[in-house]
């Protein structure tokens, strides 16, 4: 039955339950099959069988097993069983655990903290050496893991504590670390990017080709912003003395750059030029990388079955969250549906009468507002294909709104109050 006033409350229900903090994958899980269970109710179809044996003078007991299977026989539950095998069967969520895989066992096996210490070393004639390799570290880093969390997380553990440590300003320290880390939303391969792929139907090797330049163009505004203000106001980060950095000649520093950059440069290169080039699918190509993180880990005697076990398990974790995310988002949005809460929404939107620049504008500041309470994962699956329906109306490509959600994601978590990278 089509109720657009129960949509609308399930929606409103839905967002005061997230805001208080209860599991978003089950919340729409639960949310889904509740408000599905009213829409799809049926009482001719669900006790059929129970007033047939009624009518025969069934044993109690029959009447019983057939009235409670009956409470079942709700099209729901048909609904839940196919939108969990459609995310099991996507292919493009397959890459996924791949390249989880890869950033983990990358980050594992401390190839990040050898990387961050040779560029340190090979940028230490530069105004802001320290914050210019970290900066760089992020980007590789985010390249190979397609994870915000992830870089944000090591990176302070590792180049914030050095940077302190080299009297760099703890302000310029912070959002060098931060908006470095959140780079990974953007730049290929990344987690985000193939997430909404999957919502949109949007080709993930477009939506990597169209994202690489602004993410590389984005990370080199960061490094001359550095070096800028470094050179401006030397005090903010102070260049380091021979005692702190050591002596080192150029073969030496060509060396360093040859074992820790270059086999982290090439297999970041390999993996991407062979999606952008169409040499193999994402998946295949997330299979080459996370077997090349392996490789390197045994390559820099790195490997151990803890490293391998904790890298298992965390690509399982996330993996298993952004799936489960799916079943409840497909679940739930079927319900909003059948109940004619999207076309109640379009025919809002629509009867506005704005420009397609308007409409972008608007949607985007709404995607920028729940980029602070909200995981970039709840937002893809969950809202942005609220908006996905109405890009023909206003004449915009999928491609161009995926990028624009990305860029906007990734200073949404950088902007107070909240700054979730920050966190």
């Amino acid at each position: 039955m089509s109720d657009p006033v129960v949509a609308l409350a399930m929606l409103a229900i839905f967002l005061f339950i997230i805001l208080l903090g209860f599991p978003v994958a089950f919340t729409l899980m639960a949310m889904g099959i509740g408000f599905g269970y009213y829409a799809y109710f049926d009482p001719d179809r669900m006790w059929r069988a129970y007033h047939r044996a009624v009518k025969m003078d069934a044993d109690q007991l029959t009447q019983i097993e057939l009235w409670i299977e009956g409470l079942f026989n709700n099209r729901i539950f048909d609904l839940f069983v196919n939108q969990t095998y459609s995310v099991m069967a996507n292919d493009v969520l397959t890459a996924v655990p791949l390249f989880l895989f890869m950033g983990y066992i990358v980050e594992r096996a401390n190839i990040v903290a050898r990387l961050f210490h040779t560029l340190n070393i090979a940028a230490r004639n530069m105004p802001g050496s320290m914050a210019v390799a970290a900066l760089i570290t992020c980007t590789l880093f985010a390249t190979a893991t397609g994870i915000v969390g992830a870089v944000v997380t090591l990176m302070g553990l590792l180049a914030f504590p050095a940077m302190l440590k080299a009297r760099y300003d703890t302000s310029l320290a912070a959002g060098v670390i931060c908006a470095g880390g959140t780079l990974g939303i953007l730049i290929p391969p990344s987690i985000m990017l193939i997430v909404y792929a999957a919502a949109s139907g949007v080709s993930i090797v477009k939506l990597y080709a169209g994202a690489l330049l602004p993410g590389l163009l984005l990370a080199s505004l960061y490094v001359v912003y550095v070096i800028t203000r470094s050179t401006l106001q030397p005090n903010l980060a102070p260049k380091p003395t021979k005692e702190e950095v050591g002596s080192y000649s150029t073969v030496q520093i060509m060396w360093q750059l040859l074992t820790s950059f270059f086999p982290l440069a090439f297999l970041i290169l390999a993996v991407l030029g062979a999606i952008l080039f169409g040499l193999a699918t994402p998946s295949e190509a997330a299979a080459v990388g996370a077997l090349g993180g392996l490789l390197l880990t045994f390559a820099y005697r790195a490997f151990t079955w803890q490293r391998l076990r904790e890298s298992v398990y965390l690509t399982l974790r996330t993996t298993a969250m952004v799936c489960w995310l799916f079943v409840g988002s497909w679940t739930f949005s079927s319900v909003f549906s059948y109940l004619g809460g999207e076309q109640i929404i379009s025919e809002f939107v629509t009867g506005l009468e704005i420009s397609p620049i308007a409409f972008l504008i608007m949607a985007q500041i709404i995607i920028f507002l729940l980029g602070w309470p909200l995981e970039w994962s709840e937002i893809i699956i969950i809202f942005v294909p609220i908006f996905l329906p109405l890009l023909p109306h206003f004449g915009i490509d999928p491609l161009f709104f995926g990028i624009l959600v990305a860029l906007n994601l990734q200073t949404s978590f950088l902007t107070p109050p909240m700054a979730m990278s920050a966190y």
